[in-house]
Parts: structure tokens; C-alpha cells; sequence
């Protein structure tokens, strides 16, 4: 007969209310490191150093963190959206606003490009990731027509994506003085 073996203590329960957060924040990470195809439970449980369970506690699926993930980006681009437009006085700061959204904020990040690229791509590819973009396009229009007619705040939404992408993506990227000329043409 072995002797009985002492009762291995257990560790104490992890208390850990931020988890959640954190794996988003991990998600994001992850697509901007190794783009959406790479994002696995896996990788985003190893970036926020947390067990592989904590995925399945948290999300049903990786398309529920994917979305999670891109409308934590996406609400933090439409707040600094807000933010520069509610600062605006009148029409000819709301168009220097928008100027510095498009030179400053939006092409200042490689992060934040990279991210937004990613939700292009898998929005084009999962209809339910669309959901996200009509939501960050509407909050974008929401803060132009503070200052633009509804027309004009869709008009000028579609123009700034198209300037962010093709500086973002070109080898030869816009500088900010022909940014801020195409806004003002186009405003005109």
C-alpha cells in the first residue's frame, strides 16, 4: 500500500474583472501584429496572458471578438471624429478640423491604419463585420453634419477614406498640403 499523498494546495482563484478588456485590447494587438487571417483564440489568449479558456468564457465565437475588437477601434477613431468637429466653431474651422483628422490623426498611426485596413478587408468578406463599418461610417457623418448638410457629410466621409487609404497604401503618400488642398477643393 503507497502512502497517501499530501493534498496538492490549489491556487488561489485568479480575481481578474479587466480580463474582458484585456483580451480585446489583445485582439487588437494581434490583427495589427499578424492581420485578421493570423487571429486565432491561441494568439490572443498568449497576448493578454490569460488561459486559452478565457476566450471561450468571454466570447462565443472569434467573429464575436473580431467584432468586439474592430468597434473598440472604430469608436475610438469616431470619438477623436467628435472631438475635433464639436471644437469647431463655425464651417472654416470644421474644414481645418477635418484637415487635421486626415494629416494628424488618421495617417499618424501605423496601428490605427493597419487596423482600419484589416476591417475593410474582413468586412468585405464577413457580412457581419459590416455591421461595424455602417456604425463608424454613420458616427463620422453624424459629426460632419454638425457643420456640412447630410449630402455633403457622406460625400466628404467617402473622401477622406479615400485619402487615408491611398496615402496609407502608396509609395508615394499625399502630403498634408495636398490633402489640405483636395479637402478645399472639394469644399468649395
Amino acid at each position: 500500500m503507497r502512502p497517501a499523498r499530501p493534498p496538492v494546495p490549489r491556487r488561489p482563484r485568479r480575481h481578474d474583472p479587466g480580463r474582458r478588456d484585456r483580451l480585446i485590447d489583445a485582439a487588437l494587438t494581434v490583427i495589427a501584429e499578424r492581420g485578421v487571417a493570423a487571429t486565432t483564440h491561441r494568439e490572443i489568449a498568449r497576448k493578454a496572458d490569460v488561459p486559452l479558456g478565457s476566450m471561450t468564457y468571454h466570447f462565443a465565437s472569434l467573429e464575436e471578438v473580431l467584432a468586439e475588437a474592430f468597434t473598440r477601434h472604430a469608436d475610438s477613431v469616431a470619438r477623436v471624429f467628435d472631438e475635433r468637429l464639436s471644437a469647431a466653431p463655425d464651417r472654416a474651422a470644421a474644414i481645418e478640423a477635418v484637415i487635421a483628422l486626415v494629416a494628424d490623426d488618421l495617417l499618424g498611426s501605423d496601428h490605427d491604419l493597419v487596423l482600419a485596413v484589416e476591417l475593410y478587408v474582413a468586412a468585405a468578406r464577413n457580412p457581419a463585420l459590416r455591421a461595424v463599418t455602417q456604425a463608424w461610417m454613420a458616427r463620422s457623418r453624424q459629426a460632419l453634419e454638425r457643420h456640412f448638410d447630410a449630402t455633403t457629410a457622406r460625400e466628404l466621409d467617402a473622401l477622406i477614406e479615400g485619402l487615408v487609404l491611398h496615402s496609407a497604401l502608396s509609395t508615394d503618400p499625399m502630403t498634408p498640403e495636398q490633402i489640405r488642398h483636395a479637402i478645399h477643393r472639394f469644399l468649395r
